[in-house]
């Protein structure tokens, strides 16, 4: 049932579009020209090649994003077939996030493509460190999106709160700098946040070329672990009543 919903959602995101699948290299790339303008020709952000340093934080980051923002709506996208017949709820959520995971390992393309170009190359030492990463992000991702999924059935106005959240999520989330602009009386604040130590592994393992500092990795892997764990359970205690509130 996962694998017929992913394939759906693949199938049925762009359709009717004139690009179609192209959209997930679009969209992407569009973001990191206005981002890459303003940080580095406006504000002047002092990082080589920050193009490179952007675009490879902000495919992991619209991972994210659209597995939250999504999430909060795909219980009542698939609300007809919750009235209609018994199924494991947590189906639908997985489905989504697994939909956008797979976007986001379409992306990369452009991530490595972006990495020859610059000269910067690959350290075969540090991409095996790069599936990990990624894993330990799909957990984090689904563990939210359980979350604000089960929440938005009851509380519709979680959609529009989400949407306002993530639009200030992503400046406290080292994508469009580094961990050295931050002041240093805010940097345990910003790395509290779950997406920092999982966005610095990624820019360690693709930028910097260095094998992912140990602090981090458990950082991150703790963090969403807990976070699916959380949103598991969270899911689980209120599914029972799906069907009567949509």
């Amino acid at each position: 049932m996962i694998y017929s919903l992913v394939r759906r959602e693949l199938r049925g995101r762009y359709k009717g579009s004139v690009l179609g699948f192209l959209w997930t290299y679009v969209n992407p790339l569009c973001q990191v020209i206005v981002y890459s303008a303003v940080f580095s020709v406006i504000f002047r952000v002092n990082i080589e090649k920050f193009y490179l340093y952007l675009i490879i934080g902000m495919m992991p980051w619209t991972f994210f994003g659209t597995s939250v923002q999504g999430g909060t709506t795909c219980i009542r996208a698939q609300s007809d077939m919750v009235k209609k017949i018994y199924f494991p709820r947590e189906v639908i959520p997985i489905s989504y996030v697994t939909s956008a995971f797979v976007n986001m390992l379409f992306s990369f393309i452009i991530v490595f493509l972006a990495v020859l170009v610059s000269g910067f190359g690959f350290h075969l030492r540090t991409l095996v460190y790069l599936p990990l990463i990624m894993v330990i992000q799909y957990l984090l991702c689904l563990g939210v999106a359980f979350i604000v999924s089960a929440i938005t059935v009851y509380f519709r106005d979680m959609e529009q709160i989400m949407g306002v959240v993530m639009m200030a999520w992503i400046y406290v989330t080292p994508v469009m700098y580094n961990m050295d602009y931050v002041p240093e009386k805010y940097r345990s604040l910003i790395v509290l946040n779950p997406m920092t130590p999982i966005v610095e592994v990624y820019h360690q393992i693709l930028y910097y070329r260095i094998t992912p500092t140990p602090n981090y990795l458990i950082l991150a892997t703790g963090v969403s672990v807990a976070v699916f764990v959380i949103g598991f359970v969270v899911f689980g205690l209120l599914d029972r009543n799906f069907a009567e509130e949509l």
